[in-house]
């Protein structure tokens, strides 16, 4: 490379980093900033029940979760309940994927409608919910009503154990389009040859599964694996509309915990903890992911 050609270079280089520059300063302020001041926060002691008590205590808000039975309770919780939804999606979204991978009438509007759940705002979905499985008026308990399959209405939100299920299925039926969309892409770049070549080998359908569609599909099946355990720790606006937490303590994951004890106790120094341990588990998980998948997941094209 001639000087004037690396002088053209640099000349570019810095021309694209002063054209970026106000995109950058923008998402700094939008992203970068709130993070960093959360974590100055999880490090102090802040409550505005006592505005002038703030104080810097480094570990101790993180120090004192793994003494609170809530927190503990709270995180084998979560834990279940990620492993429900998590579980749930990849089966329902793989299952959903290869269903509308293949031709026949209706596969577009069928399609299109499958994107309707991720379209709704977790507030208005946990208010459908909700409804629907009202115990008084909701049409869960109507349409088994009306075919004869319970006698009376139900308060299907009313045991912990049936009020944990609906909330994981709330959540499935949120996320679950966009799973579909990130495997039904995987499938799409799949060969056809190769399904032709496997034929011709006498292959089954579980044995072309096993030897091209999931190979193929590792690195799609990563990132939905990545997005909907981040999501699933995440989850807040649909569980607390539907359930609040309860009953008890059946839905009350670290998301939850977390909101209620900074908006509700003002203790935000101990909630921002709470949302920095929840960072800090599912970055665990990522790696974990990548660790276990990525690598499988590198074949020739």
């Amino acid at each position: 490379m001639t000087s004037a050609e690396l002088s053209v270079r640099r000349a570019d280089a810095k021309r694209a980093y002063l054209l970026n520059a106000p995109a950058m300063v923008i998402l700094f302020a939008l992203v970068a900033y709130p993070i960093g001041y959360s974590l100055w926060v999880s490090l102090h002691q802040f409550n505005l029940k006592r505005p002038k008590d703030i104080e810097f205590i480094g570990l101790g808000n993180y120090l004192t979760l793994w003494q609170d039975p809530a927190f503990l309770q709270s995180l084998r919780t979560t834990g279940l309940f990620v492993l429900v939804v998590v579980s749930m999606t990849v089966v329902l979204a793989l299952s959903l994927a290869m269903v509308l991978n293949e031709s026949f009438l209706g596969r577009g509007p069928l399609r299109s409608l499958a994107l309707l759940p991720w379209a709704m705002p977790g507030v208005v979905n946990g208010l459908m919910w909700r409804t629907i499985f009202d115990a008084k008026t909701g049409a869960l308990n109507g349409l088994l009503t009306e075919l004869g399959l319970i006698d009376s209405y139900q308060a299907w939100l009313a045991s912990p154990v049936g009020a944990f299920l609906l909330a994981a299925f709330a959540q499935v039926w949120n996320m679950l389009p966009f799973a579909v969309i990130l495997l039904l892409a995987g499938l799409s770049a799949i060969p056809s040859d190769l399904y032709d070549a496997a034929r011709v080998d006498r292959a089954g359908v579980v044995q072309r599964f096993r030897e091209v569609t999931l190979p193929w599909l590792l690195h799609p099946l990563l990132i939905v694996l990545i997005l909907e355990t981040m999501n699933s720790f995440r989850a807040f606006d649909t569980i607390y509309v539907l359930t609040g937490g309860g009953p008890g303590e059946a839905t009350n994951i670290i998301a939850v915990l977390s909101v209620r004890t900074a908006l509700t106790y003002t203790d935000f120094g101990l909630g921002s903890a709470y949302a920095w341990v929840i960072t800090l588990i599912t970055f665990v998980i990522s790696v974990g992911y990548v660790a276990a998948l990525y690598r499988k997941g590198n074949f020739e094209v």
